[in-house]
């Protein structure tokens, strides 16, 4: 479906729950998070027609987030529910990679297509500063159970911040090349402020290119990741609350200020 700007917008990406394994800085505010009860989110039956309306309207990918995709219970299931959808030709999911390890070969079973794993350094001492919590050994443990599982394309989606340093970039480069890993640089921005275009980076997209639009795990549909505007989903006519979503994408968002990262999935 095309939107205002002659946009062609194919790709929605489903946040499935807020709750995650890690607090990673650019993502999780340090304190007054407010997590949702597991009834605020969308059943898996729920997010499937969710799913089956937009494959209705010419969306063909999914895109499973969090928050952390992977703690969600029956997130394998998920997938292979996920899979059935007719006009649905790709699924890929967005993980940290904590749990990976045991999840890769029954998610590649399941009919999971794509993995992008979040990696900002390859040093253990940041890797935890930039979590948090987080061990990078079990990261890279994940992307070594994601290769066994024979996952094609694997992409490492790495936050460039302001004190990411050269030596740091061109160390993952060489080891997503060694790895045989696609490596995504993404501008590290924040959600509050304007959106600046950096083409120097992978991500976030051009304006002018972007096909998606956003389901956050309560059930509301972002138009635009860089604005306020939702659109709660009507659950008797879930195709025409997708349409309306499309057609409510801005040229070029400009600030989203109620809510996090965590809640959106990116």
């Amino acid at each position: 479906m095309l939107d205002r700007y002659k946009r062609d917008i194919r790709y929605l990406r489903i946040s499935v729950t807020d709750r995650c394994n890690l607090k990673c800085i650019y993502c999780m505010p340090e304190e007054n998070i407010i997590k949702k009860s597991h009834k605020d989110n969308m059943s898996f039956d729920y997010i499937v027609k969710v799913a089956e309306a937009a494959a209705s309207i010419g969306v063909n990918k999914i895109r499973l987030t969090g928050g952390e995709p992977l703690v969600k219970h029956g997130i394998v299931r998920l997938v292979s529910m996920l899979k059935k959808v007719k006009g649905i030709k790709l699924i890929a999911l967005s993980t940290n990679a904590v749990l990976l390890n045991r999840l890769a070969e029954p998610l590649k079973k399941a009919g999971l297509d794509t993995l992008n794993i979040s990696l900002d350094t390859l040093d253990p001492s940041r890797y935890r500063k930039l979590t948090r919590i987080g061990e990078i050994s079990k990261v890279l443990s994940g992307i070594r159970a994601a290769q066994k599982a024979h996952f094609k394309k694997i992409k490492i989606n790495m936050v460039v911040m302001e004190d990411t340093g050269d030596k740091e970039i061109e160390a993952m480069r060489k080891f997503c090349k060694k790895e045989s890993l696609v490596l995504q640089l993404i501008n590290h921005y924040e959600l509050s402020k304007d959106k600046s275009d950096a083409y120097t980076f992978d991500r976030p997209p051009k304006c002018t290119a972007c096909n998606r639009i956003r389901l956050t795990s309560d059930g509301y549909l972002k138009p635009c990741l860089h604005s306020n505007k939702e659109i709660i989903l009507n659950a008797e006519d879930l195709a025409g609350s997708l349409k309306e979503a499309v057609l409510a994408k801005p040229f070029k968002g400009r600030a989203c200020t109620n809510r996090s990262m965590i809640e959106i999935g990116g």
